[in-house]
């Protein structure tokens, strides 16, 4: 069996530490070729003196000189914005598994994709943004876009290539801190609470999302890109022991379910070696410790992402790059102390009734979206 070549965009993330361990744990199957990270340079060169890929990359361009300084060997090394894009495309590489946060993965996304290389993809944002021009262009150079999330790593599991005979997608969601949280009282969480995700290790950026439930949001949009799924199929229950990971239910009604412990390494790992499963020191399910499993209906009135990312996902155009856009900024206002936490989505909300949705866009298009809605939100947070 042939061992897949890698580069991780967003190495010194979560992600990134998860996608290590799986290359740790499947020598065979898995090689890293390349790491990218954007500021952390102890932690890059300390997990490339472990790994020794051929080349990293660092954004951080004035950290450069200490990234050489930590370094025990001489890989190639990148810098800045354009060496994204350059290790993207590097040659001999089977997979670019991007992991930035952000908006930051998109043009390195379509590099690799020109360059002959399936994608893995834990980065939301590339699909919310320019899903249309990104499988677009996958189909194009005939590669593969494989899913990391755990939630459509999930569906692809149980689509099994079957996308024609959906009924309904459905995602689970662990539901957040607040998932009892009286309406009241959202008003006056603090980041810290935000921040105590139930379930899952996150950068702040992806924990407050989910506090918010924009992260599923903007699942709900990637999921109908990735699986060619109208957004009216795509639905989202609430899961808050986070072992299902997701669902899929057919035209006959039946319904298939992928589960396993909350641990990023189980969907690396089947991107990674996907079609085959390989065996690995994770830990399996023992349902005599499972005392039960939960399921509810969101709260759509009183956690609105999910109604705007509907509403941005079946409008399509540049309205899902809009919201994606607004609410980085208002994610980030309200982890600065600018913003309450209901302000969010009503940021959101207010940049996305301002715009005017172009039908189809191309990059440019898309990125000038981006740009408008940023400075939009921007703008509304300093009248706030």
């Amino acid at each position: 069996m042939k061992r897949k070549r890698v580069v991780v965009l967003g190495a010194t993330g979560s992600i990134g530490d998860s996608t290590l361990k799986v290359a740790h744990d499947i020598p065979e199957r898995m090689e890293i070729v390349g790491l990218a990270a954007n500021s952390n340079a102890e932690k890059l060169a300390a997990a490339a003196n472990i790994t020794r890929p051929k080349a990293i990359c660092l954004v951080d361009e004035r950290k450069i000189d200490l990234l050489r300084t930590r370094l025990k060997y001489e890989p190639k090394i990148f810098a800045g914005q354009n060496g994204l894009r350059e290790i993207a495309r590097l040659e001999d590489v089977d997979m670019v598994l991007i992991a930035i946060v952000g908006t930051a993965g998109l043009h390195p996304a379509l590099d690799a994709i020109e360059s002959g290389k399936d994608l893995a993809v834990a980065s939301k944002e590339i699909l919310v943004m320019a899903g249309e021009v990104v499988t677009a262009a996958a189909r194009k150079r005939g590669v593969k876009i494989l899913p990391v999330d755990s939630e459509h790593n999930a569906i692809f599991q149980c689509l099994d290539g079957r996308a024609s005979e959906v009924r309904r997608i459905i995602l689970t969601a662990s539901g957040g801190p607040f998932r009892e949280t009286p309406a009241n009282r959202l008003g006056d969480v603090t980041v810290e609470e935000a921040l105590k995700h139930p379930t899952w290790n996150m950068g702040p950026k992806i924990t407050i999302d989910s506090a918010t439930l924009f992260n599923k949001g903007l699942e709900m949009i990637e999921a109908h890109w990735l699986f060619g799924v109208e957004m009216k199929r795509v639905e989202v229950v609430i899961h808050p022991q986070s072992i299902v990971h997701s669902m899929v239910e057919f035209a006959d009604g039946s319904m298939l379910a992928q589960m396993s412990y909350s641990n990023m390494c189980f969907p690396i790992q089947y991107a990674v070696t996907w079609p085959d499963r390989v065996p690995n020191t994770l830990p399996p399910l023992d349902f005599s410790t499972l005392s039960k499993l939960e399921f509810f209906p969101p709260r759509y009135e009183d956690f609105p992402a999910l109604n705007l990312a509907r509403r941005a996902g079946e409008t399509g155009g540049t309205l899902p790059a809009v919201m994606n856009a607004a609410n980085e900024v208002a994610v980030a206002a309200f982890l600065n102390g600018r913003l309450r936490f209901p302000q969010i989505w009503l940021t959101v909300a207010q940049v996305m009734d301002r715009h005017r949705t172009v039908a189809h866009p191309d990059l440019d298009a898309i990125l000038a979206a981006d740009q408008w809605a940023r400075a939009e939100a921007t703008a509304a947070i300093g009248k706030k």
